[in-house]
C-alpha cells in the first residue's frame, strides 16, 4: 500500500504532518485534475531553509531519501514510492533535506 503524508499548516501557523490511509480518505482513489508534472533531481546534502508549499501539490519520492522538518522540531523521513501531499501554503513551513549518500528523483504534480 502507498505510503501518503499530508503536510498542511494548523491553527497555530506551523506546518503538521498528517498520515492518510487510502482506504479512509475515498477522495485521494478519485481522479484529480492537473496540468503538467515535473521530474527533479537533487543533490544529496541539499537543504531547503523554512518555505511553504507554492501551491498545493503532490511530490513522490522515486529514488533517495528526505527529510521534512517542522515547527514543532520532528524530522520526518520518506524514501522511495513516498507521496507527499503539501498543503502548508501559509505560515512558517518545513524545511527541506536530501539525506543519504545519493540524489533524491522527485515528482511534482501540481493540483488545480
Amino acid at each position: 500500500m502507498p505510503s501518503i503524508s499530508r503536510i498542511y499548516t494548523g491553527p497555530d501557523g506551523k506546518s503538521h504532518i498528517e498520515h492518510l490511509d487510502l482506504a479512509k480518505c475515498p477522495d485521494l482513489t478519485t481522479p484529480h485534475t492537473a496540468k503538467n508534472i515535473v521530474f527533479r533531481t537533487t543533490p544529496a546534502g541539499q537543504f531547503s531553509d523554512w518555505h511553504v508549499g507554492p501551491r498545493r501539490q503532490y511530490v513522490i519520492t522515486l529514488s533517495g531519501e528526505v527529510e521534512i522538518g517542522l515547527g514543532d522540531g520532528t524530522k520526518h523521513r520518506f524514501g522511495p514510492g513516498h507521496v507527499n501531499l503539501i498543503e502548508d501554503l501559509t505560515g512558517q513551513g518545513h524545511t527541506t533535506r536530501i539525506v543519504g549518500n545519493q540524489p533524491r528523483i522527485s515528482c511534482t504534480i501540481p493540483l488545480e
